[in-house]
């Protein structure tokens, strides 16, 4: 099928009515990924800018994937995967490129045994399920926990796509608890440079299956398929919301010093995700996300902190009541009982949309998105430590006055049972992930926009005046971790040493891989295993593998 992307409709007229609808809609996730010519992100600064590929595959069957596959490579084409098109490298869009379109992949099959194939006698059966690689996190969550009783470690948002979030590693908001979404991979079909269909897992192409595990989507093939374990579901999911001012600076350091011990002493376990982001004007938010407590429970272990906070009135304030929901697991992601939340969750109001089609109302601002700048870094758990807190807090209070930035918490596996950081361990994803606490993240983004459509374009100078505020506030942090390693899916473009940031040590393994499934370089995307040899484009090779 020709692409053509949506953004003609403003071809007539940025006030035209068609244009004006057209970007009410990309803030829609699911209309954006309904859309072989759009991305998630329609682009970042000075970075990328989402283009679509002149023609796609609209594939459903592994067998119209290995056809477009073999079609590229016999005439040397650029060549794009997408399935749910969250890349905020810009990993799923390119000029000039054929796109292999998943999105219509998407079944969903729940086992109550599964033994990888060619492991029989080898691995014991165990509950899992099969997914297909244009599938959504929103709708195997529906299918996995709300019509099955089970639990699938995947992503945060809802409409994020499955084979994009296991390839990058994938961190879910409760990560400390059922530890890397790559981790929980059994078995992956793959269709690989050479035109073959293959059977990755631990008995049959097992460097293959390694790789894929974290080693970055769009680098070594197109997965057709994946199937993931399952896990006991927990009595309750739950969450933890709050903002917090501090009254003057001196007050904020002491509020994030305060958090911190109390992290350290109370939180720092399985039962606790998601994240604190500490703003400019001393400000703290909180959204967290708990699981295996009940209501009481769950209050029990915030009590201390809130009253704490209450017997220091002239220092802080609570803007409005902390709140503390819990609800039986089964319905966390059950888009009929969502909807009965004011707040909590957004729908797909196009006419006709599935009923699942539900997403969180804090990822909407991602909908649509232009980044002006995004950094991030993993921060060692020896941070924690005490005679550590000091330098933590300090550096965390001065990054705060140049940008906001935030602790993901379940985006770290330190504080997780020893079998789930043992099976990240068996990843590709950097090993600094395993002795983090925390990713930190800093970044902003723009409404949705686009060169060239009047006054709907990117604030370029604001933009850059924006990435310079982030680098000082990083910069802040890199005083404690000079050279911090980085989570692939949520990373800077820039990034200069990235081959050392998102996989340390396992690059090498990595690149063997690659020469060995793909040696000819089909598959190349922006920092990806690899894309050394290739110029920026991806069309060019700058060097021999």
């Amino acid at each position: 099928m020709e692409v053509e992307s949506p953004l003609v409709a403003c071809a007539e007229g940025a006030g035209s009515a068609r244009c004006e609808e057209l970007f009410r809609n990309l803030k829609n996730p699911y209309y954006l990924g309904d859309e072989p010519g759009l991305t998630q992100t329609l682009g970042w600064v000075d970075a990328w800018i989402s283009r679509p590929s002149v023609y796609a595959v609209a594939a459903q069957t592994t067998g119209d994937v290995l056809a477009a596959v073999n079609f590229a490579r016999e005439h040397n084409l650029r060549l794009v995967v997408k399935g749910g098109g969250h890349s905020y490298q810009g990993t799923s869009n390119a000029a000039d490129s054929l796109l292999i379109w998943t999105r219509r992949m998407n079944a969903v099959l729940v086992h109550d045994s599964f033994v990888p194939a060619g492991c029989e006698g080898k691995e014991e059966p165990r509950p899992a399920v099969t997914v297909g690689s244009g599938a959504l996190w929103g709708h195997v969550y529906d299918a996995v926990t709300t019509k099955a009783g089970r639990y699938v470690q995947g992503g945060g948002c809802l409409t994020v796509g499955v084979a994009g979030l296991i390839q990058s590693g994938g961190f879910g908001s409760f990560s400390k608890r059922y530890g890397l979404a790559a981790a929980s991979l059994i078995e992956a079909e793959i269709v690989t440079a050479d035109g073959k269909v293959r059977i990755a897992n631990s008995c049959s192409n097992p460097h293959l299956f390694w790789a894929i595990k974290g080693g970055g989507g769009g680098s070594f093939g197109v997965v057709t398929q994946m199937t993931l374990r399952t896990h006991a579901l927990p009595d309750h999911f739950g969450a933890v919301f709050a903002r917090i001012e501090a009254a003057s600076d001196d007050a904020f350091r002491q509020l994030i010093g305060r958090f911190l011990e109390f992290y350290r002493s109370t939180l720092f376990n399985p039962h606790w995700g998601e994240q604190v982001r500490f703003r400019p004007g001393n400000v703290m938010d909180l959204a967290m996300v708990f699981q295996g407590l009940d209501q009481e429970a769950a209050e029990a272990v915030w009590r201390p902190f809130f009253d704490g906070l209450a017997a220091s009135p002239h220092d802080v304030r609570l803007a409005s009541p902390p709140t503390i929901l819990a609800a039986p697991a089964r319905r966390f992601w059950d888009p009929d009982f969502l909807q009965q939340i004011q707040g909590v969750a957004l729908t797909d109001e196009r006419p006709g949309a599935p009923r699942g089609n539900i997403f969180w109302a804090g990822n909407l601002e991602e909908a649509g998105q232009v980044l002006q700048a995004y950094q991030s870094a993993w921060l060692p758990a020896a941070l924690l430590e005490q005679h550590r807190q000091g330098d933590l807090t300090e550096a965390l209070f001065t990054a705060s006055r140049h940008w906001s930035l935030s602790l993901h918490f379940n985006k770290g596996l330190a504080g997780a049972p020893a079998q789930v950081v043992g099976a990240a361990a068996d990843t590709a994803t950097n090993p600094a992930a395993l002795d983090a606490f925390a990713l930190l993240i800093s970044a902003a983004e723009d409404p949705p926009a686009y060169p060239g459509i009047p006054g709907h374009e990117p604030d370029v100078t604001g933009a850059r005046r924006v990435a310079e505020r982030i680098d000082r506030a990083m910069g802040a942090v890199r005083t404690l971790v000079p050279q911090p390693a980085s989570y692939l899916a949520e990373s800077n473009f820039f990034e200069e040493s990235w081959q050392e940031a998102f996989w340390g040590p396992n690059y090498a393994r990595l690149l063997a891989v690659k020469d060995r499934y793909d040696p000819g370089g089909l598959f190349v995307v922006h920092h990806g295993v690899g894309s050394e040899r290739w110029s920026p484009d991806g069309f060019v090779r700058a060097t021999a593998p």
